[in-house]
């Protein structure tokens, strides 16, 4: 079941997915976290954010819209308080999902976080907006992705994965200016922008409007992007988007996933990695699958 990152092997490629897992050790007593492949940890910047305004989360029939905003402590908090509770009850691989509002933001943090116990890898979420470009996500412009990567690849010896946001017409350019640009590898998708209306009180249920879109839903489109990424970079993918069983991990990594990330379906079942990961040999047994990593892309082959 185990599979390899640019050079970190995962015991298998189940992670809980950014934002949807915390920093791991709320769920300590729930399951063993080091079942896991690795744990991508909530989505961390420079300083501490309170996040956006209450309410921030809609359900919706298929999903959940979000708009937390990135709460979080900042990255000195983190390093020194949330690693060392995560290595306390994880002990594998960890994945730093770090963001930013300007190149010197994602370049700083990015900078104090390399050499961190326990953390292999750098996940850039490019789907923040360039405070110094006009607020437009970095994730949605070529130039932009490939100067973020470019200059985070000069401060960090880690891997770094640039997780890609879907909201854009031609997701393969931005990759592949990516790609371009140094990075090691990408993950796709972020959530994709939706709305709800509460129609008795006539106004957004979102006190910020809008928000990310994430959860069963959103399956097909996060299949079709990793199928089209696979194929035009060579760098690995991490997929990610309405991953909500041991069977989508199975389509995912047959679309050319090298691993995958569980998001929202943590929130609906807080046991949905365990239970993914317990569910993966029998599904394996099922369709005559000795090793994960051959069926990496073969559904092209």
């Amino acid at each position: 079941m185990s599979v390899t990152l640019s050079g970190v092997t995962l015991k298998n490629p189940v992670v809980p997915a950014s934002g949807c897992f915390g920093y791991g050790y709320g769920m300590k007593d729930f399951y063993d976290l080091d079942i896991l492949g690795s744990i991508s940890f909530k989505g961390t910047t420079l300083n501490p954010r309170f996040g956006n305004p209450l309410p921030r989360v809609a359900e919706c029939e298929a999903g959940m819209i979000n708009s937390v905003g990135l709460q979080n402590p900042g990255i000195d908090a983190v390093i020194s308080e949330e690693l060392p509770r995560m290595r306390e009850c994880f002990h594998g691989p960890i994945i730093a999902n770090i963001s930013g509002f300007s190149i010197n933001e994602y370049v700083e943090t990015c900078r104090r976080i390399d050499g961190a116990e326990g953390v292999a890898i750098i996940e850039l979420n490019v789907s923040c907006p360039n405070v110094h470009g006009g607020g437009m996500s970095f994730g949605t412009s070529c130039t932009s992705v490939a100067e973020v990567t470019r200059a985070v690849k000069q401060v960090t010896s880690l891997p770094v994965y640039v997780k890609l946001t879907p909201n854009v017409t031609d997701i393969v350019s931005i990759a592949k200016a990516a790609e371009e640009a140094g990075a090691d590898g990408l993950c796709l998708i972020n959530t994709m922008l939706g709305m709800r209306i509460d129609i008795t009180r006539r106004r957004p249920v979102v006190a910020n409007v809008m928000g990310g879109f994430s959860g069963p839903a959103v399956f097909p489109v996060a299949l079709r992007m990793v199928w089209q990424v696979s194929a035009a970079c060579d760098i690995p993918v991490i997929g990610c988007g309405g991953v909500d069983s041991a069977r989508a991990v199975v389509e995912m990594m047959m679309a050319g996933a090298s691993a995958v990330e569980v998001g929202s379906e943590n929130l609906r079942n807080p046991m949905a990695c365990r239970d993914i990961v317990e569910e993966l040999p029998r599904v394996m047994d099922d369709l005559g699958i000795e090793r994960l990593s051959d069926i990496i892309g073969a559904a092209r082959r």
